[in-house]
């Protein structure tokens, strides 16, 4: 789903092999396949330097592979940041019913992750600390760039409610907007793979990097949450900087040619981020978060005709030009397409203006037991609100899209992701819990 599509594009782009190379060591470990990496967990104590202070709205220029994204601004960075290369999501439970708790954990997640996106370790890191007690810090980032990390995160709507029960006091703060995402036509969740009390997205460069940080968040929430599910991605379906080249997704399709750009400070007001006059305030500045799992029935596609191929997505699959059109940012017309094309189903000007921002990436799990690969997008989609967002789009998409014999939903999940941090004070969820 976008705003022209529900599967996304990937493919590395030649700016992106350039800077690879120039990683040298690390950018081979960004090769390697990402299939079921786990999860240690351990006891930690964490504390962490802060980084740099963004300086007016989260628009930050794209860095070199090496540099770092400023951690503390107005919005949480690893939204509208330009997309970077690697993906490790994890959704968590909350096993403590202590507020306090709860609270000490996220100072403790909000000071180790403005640690890690600045490249530094956590508390006194992998060789510090006590002979006597684990590190700090799991250490396999130890001498690696920052590589342009991003940790985000958001809350699940169990975090406030489940099975009837108000959690951490919090219920009356659910904002409106955090809806339980109605059933899709052609649906087939995995609830081991859906849902979830917390969730953190990091996104580096470096898959190393990314998992490190999943990793050193979890073993800091030991004892207090544990890992509900993750995901590891690769090859960014989408960009967020307009200048950089579409990428393809696992059916060797551009998708989601016009997302919203970094630099779209109007459409990202009007469309992304949540505003004071939404009803919660602790929202203002955040977005919402959908993410799903989609599955790719690779082998019957790749027996697909070429114009079949095309039709059903309304594009050419060369150049990635709409239907009729030249060149691929050309206008597309959409009565040009058959009226179950994705594109045209998807399409902005089909759903009465509905816009998201898109930063999906490309997965492959192994196979499926039956010879046949496990693989396709991880979709995650920040809008303003998901009732006139995702949810418009994707009913009409489930219901005639000619993608669906070739996709299935397999994993769901909606997070209220909280505006940024202003400052070395300040900490994930504090206008929530403690109303600042």
């Amino acid at each position: 789903m976008a705003d022209e599509t529900t599967t996304e594009a990937t493919a590395a782009t030649a700016a992106d092999a350039t800077a690879d190379r120039a990683r040298g060591p690390v950018s081979r470990r960004a090769v390697i396949g990402w299939t079921g990496a786990g999860i240690a967990l351990g006891a930690a104590a964490a504390s962490g330097a802060a980084a740099a202070v963004r300086t007016g709205d989260d628009v930050q220029p794209a860095a070199s592979a090496a540099g770092a994204i400023a951690f503390h601004g107005p919005n949480q960075a690893g939204i509208t940041t330009p997309v970077q290369d690697r993906l490790h999501f994890a959704s968590f439970d909350v096993k403590t019913e202590d507020r306090a708790e709860l609270i000490a954990l996220l100072k403790e997640w909000t000071a180790a992750a403005a640690a890690m996106t600045a490249g530094k370790p956590v508390g006194a890191g992998a060789v510090g600390g006590l002979p006597e007690a684990p590190p700090d810090d799991t250490g396999e980032a130890l001498g690696l760039p920052s590589s342009r990390l991003t940790i985000t995160v958001g809350f699940g709507a169990t975090l406030f409610e489940k099975d009837g029960k108000d959690r951490f006091g919090l219920k009356s703060q659910r904002p409106a907007a955090l809806v339980d995402l109605p059933a899709f036509r052609h649906d087939n969740l995995d609830a081991t793979r859906s849902g979830g009390d917390l969730c953190v997205q990091a996104c580096a460069d470096d898959p190393q990097v990314a998992v490190h940080a999943i990793r050193n968040l979890a073993r800091i929430g030991f004892g207090k949450v544990a890992v509900r599910w993750s995901q590891l991605g690769f090859g960014k379906t989408s960009s967020t900087t307009p200048d950089e080249q579409t990428p393809r997704n696992l059916m060797g399709f551009k998708d989601g040619t016009h997302n919203v750009a970094g630099s779209d400070k109007a459409t990202q007001d009007e469309h992304v981020w949540a505003s004071a006059k939404d009803g919660a305030a602790w929202m203002t500045g955040g977005s919402y978060l959908v993410a799903r799992r989609i599955r790719m029935r690779i082998e019957p596609w790749d027996r697909t005709p070429l114009k079949e191929q095309e039709d059903i997505f309304g594009r050419n699959k060369g150049e990635g030009a709409p239907a009729g059109k030249q060149r691929e940012h050309d206008t597309p017309n959409l009565k040009a397409m058959l009226p179950t094309a994705h594109v045209r189903l998807a399409h902005p000007d089909s759903n009465a203006g509905a816009t998201i921002l898109r930063r999906g990436y490309s997965f492959t799990d192994g196979t499926d037991g039956l010879g046949r690969l496990d693989a396709g997008l991880f979709f995650l989609a920040y809008q303003r609100d998901v009732r006139s967002g995702f949810i418009p789009v994707q009913n009409r998409l489930a219901k005639t899209d000619a993608l669906n014999e070739y996709i299935q939903h397999v994993g769901s999940a909606h997070f209220a992701c909280p505006p940024g941090i202003r400052d070395s004070g300040d900490w994930w969820g504090r206008g929530l819990l403690e109303g600042k």
